[in-house]
Parts: structure tokens; sequence; C-alpha cells
């Protein structure tokens, strides 16, 4: 086993710097990006608390630049098992981890007197489809206080992880374990309402909860319907990935362009050539080109989140990776592909996007297509946000617009399901 240094990091990463003079160099080192970060790529100015929003992503991008550029997704892993924390209950939560159809869980279960059977939301953490888990602090603040604030029994599902698992194992453990509680026995077992569940997730969670929603009316095996679906700037295309929102937030904060496509190509595999055509945004055969009526944004987009942009025709890849990695046109990876007859019957939805988000456009677009076909949605757009803000809600990186964001989503939960 290679060994690690004063800092818990592998020897070959530093671990071998005397820990005073390594700290002194991390401390420059951070201070030095932080400032270029804030020189060369400015917070918008209409969000709120830009120092920490600027030392948070600023934080991810020195990292990655210090242990190199190969290693950003191991830095990221590694902050993912720092902030980890146990299945903790309190007075109000029992909290556990446990297994649905073997895949893990953490599973919340309310404590608090109800007066009939519960609401369930079965949640998916987002992440990329790389990182993230249930038992991340913030994750687990969020499920928890969901349990908690709505008397609900709430499943947070551990789904495998791309580099070592790509799609569509990911998918398929969140289905798994959806199918699994939906069951009338597994309901009844923890008092759930079966006309009150809903599905959630943030960011590539979301992605799963659309997919896993449009899925559920394809099953016949499957009897419970879902009553809602929130899905909180949700990736659901990765067709075209020159929206005007992957324009103008290419270097916003927390997710830029490259770490997205990163993310979106890894899901699909690790070989680098899927990754470089999706930079380019080549990697579309033209024999797949009917699947951009999909995401022809020029139709979908409300006009001012078109901003002046000039919708052009998409220039068509080799059809080698489609026939190697099938996946990204594949509706289960990619939502917003179905048809518009796939697309009705699906339940209340909730779509958050914000205004500094490269995703933005994905929840806009999904929101009108399924308002065009008479499915009732609820769009709150936040302008003075970024990707990932409702997770900003613990610690010194808390900001107001997380807080709020998190509130909203609560009381439209409330309300709706």
């Amino acid at each position: 086993m290679q060994g690690r240094g004063r800092w818990g990091l592998p020897a070959h990463l530093g671990g071998a710097v005397p820990v005073d003079m390594g700290a002194k160099l991390l401390c420059l080192f951070l201070t030095s990006a932080l400032i270029a970060y804030y020189i060369y790529t400015p917070i918008p100015e209409d969000i709120e608390e830009p120092w920490k929003v600027m030392f948070a992503s600023a934080s991810f991008r020195a990292l990655g630049h210090l242990l190199g550029l190969m290693h950003y997704m191991e830095v990221l892993g590694l902050i993912t098992s720092i902030e980890y924390v146990e299945p903790t209950s309190d007075e109000n939560v029992t909290v556990m981890d446990t297994e649905f159809s073997n895949v893990a869980v953490r599973l919340y279960l309310p404590r608090r007197a109800s007066d009939g059977p519960r609401r369930a939301v079965l949640f998916f953490h987002g992440g990329g489809w790389c990182l993230g888990q249930a038992g991340m602090k913030s994750y687990d603040h969020l499920t928890r206080w969901t349990s908690n604030i709505l008397n609900a029994v709430v499943v947070s599902v551990n789904y495998r992880l791309a580099p070592k698992y790509h799609f569509p194992t990911q998918f398929e453990d969140v289905y798994s374990v959806t199918k699994f509680f939906l069951q009338s026995s597994v309901l009844s077992q923890y008092g759930v309402d079966p006309d009150r569940v809903c599905v959630a997730g943030d960011s590539a969670g979301g992605n799963l909860a659309a997919a896993v929603a449009q899925q559920l009316l394809e099953d016949s095996e499957v009897k419970t319907k879902l009553r809602a679906q929130a899905l909180i700037y949700p990736a659901l295309q990765s067709l075209d990935l020159n929206l005007p929102s992957y324009q103008e937030n290419e270097n916003k904060p927390i997710l830029s362009k490259s770490l997205t496509v990163k993310f979106w190509s890894e899901y699909f595999t690790s070989d680098s050539s899927l990754r470089e055509a999706m930079a380019l945004n080549r990697h579309v055969p033209v024999e797949y080109s009917h699947l951009f009526q999909f995401v022809n944004w020029s139709n979908l987009l409300p006009a001012e989140m078109k901003k002046g942009h000039v919708y052009t025709s998409p220039t068509f890849g080799s059809p080698e990776l489609a026939q190697k990695y099938p996946g990204f046109l594949d509706p289960r990876a990619a939502p917003l592909l179905v048809s518009d007859d796939r697309l009705r019957g699906l339940p209340l939805t909730y779509v958050l996007t914000c205004e500094h988000d490269v995703l933005r456009d994905d929840g806009a677009m999904y929101v009108e297509r399924l308002r065009a076909v008479g499915v009732p949605v609820t769009h709150e757009h936040a302008k003075d946000a970024f990707h990932g803000a409702m997770t900003f809600v613990l610690g010194p990186a808390k900001l107001a617009v997380g807080q709020r964001l998190f509130n909203r989503y609560i009381e439209w939960l409330n309300k709706n399901l």
C-alpha cells in the first residue's frame, strides 16, 4: 500500500514536505490563486456574499492545480470523504444506513406522531455522477431537515459512481431503489401514503430523478404512481453543450463548462476522445440529427434567456463515438431527448434553475416542454444564484441564498406532496 505523508496525502503528492513549510506554501498558493481567480473570473454583481462564493470556488480550483489537473476528481473525492458524517439520530429523526434492493441508502424516519400515513421523498444527490454521497454533511443536513419539517420518510440513495462505474449503473441503482420502495408492502412497512411519494435530486441527481419519473410511466410492474418530482438545477441533456447558458457561464462558480463536460463524458466512459469531442460540441453524428428538435433552445427558451444569442445549426461528429458510447443519446441519461408523448402523464413538477449556471437552460427547456403537454410545473428561477447554491447551508460557507432556495423547495413540497 502506498505510504501517506504528514498531510494525510499520498507521498508522491507532497507527503514528504515538512508540515510547517508545506502549510506556508499551501497558504501562499491558495492566497495567490484566490486573488487570481477574483481578478480574472469576477463573481457576478448580483450574487450575495461574493467573497464566500469566490473562496469556495477558487479553493476547488487551487487544490486541483496544486495536485495536478489529472487529480482534480481525486481532490473532490477527498473533500467528499472529509465531509462524510455517520448516520446519527436525533430527537426528531431516526437515521440509519441500510440497503434497498442491494443498493446502499441512508434512511430518515421521523419520530413525530402522524395523523395518518406519511409522505415520502426519494432523494438522489448531485456530484456529476462521479462524486458525492448521502452522508456528506450538506446532503445529510438537507435530507434530515426535509424529513423533520415534512414529517416524511426520506430515502437518500448512495448509487455507484464513475469512473469505476459508468452509465447505466447510476440510473439502474436509483431506479432499482425506487421500484423497491414503491412496492405496497414496503410503503406499508414504513407507514407511507402511496399517493404522496416524490422523487427529487440536485444537479446529476435531478437528472436521475427526471429519468426515473419517465421510466416509471413505461413500467407496467409498478402500480404506485409518483405524486411529484422536484428537479434542482438538473442536467438534462448532453446533445448541445453550447447553449446560451453554457456560453454565458463558462467560468462561473461552482460548475464551469469544462468541468461539466468532464462530468458528462466520465458518466459514459473514461475514454478522453469523447470528452474532447464534447468540448468542441462535435460528438453527435448526423444520423441522430432529429434529436436536436428536443433541445432547440431558439424554440424552447423564454426571450429573456436568449439574450441576443443566435442559434446555429449543430456541427456533427463521427458516428464512431455514438457506436462505442451510445449512452449520451439514451433518454435515461438525457431526459430531454424523449418525445412529447413520453412526457405526458408525468407528475406535478418543481424545477429550480439558477441564472449563473451552465445548466440553467436545460431546466428552462424542460419546463417549456412539460407545460406544452399539460404537465403542471412550478419553475423557480433564482436570478442571484449559481449551481450548487442550495448545498451552501452549513458552517462558514453558509449562504443566505442557499437557505432561501432550500426554504422555497420545502414550501413547495409541503404544499404539493
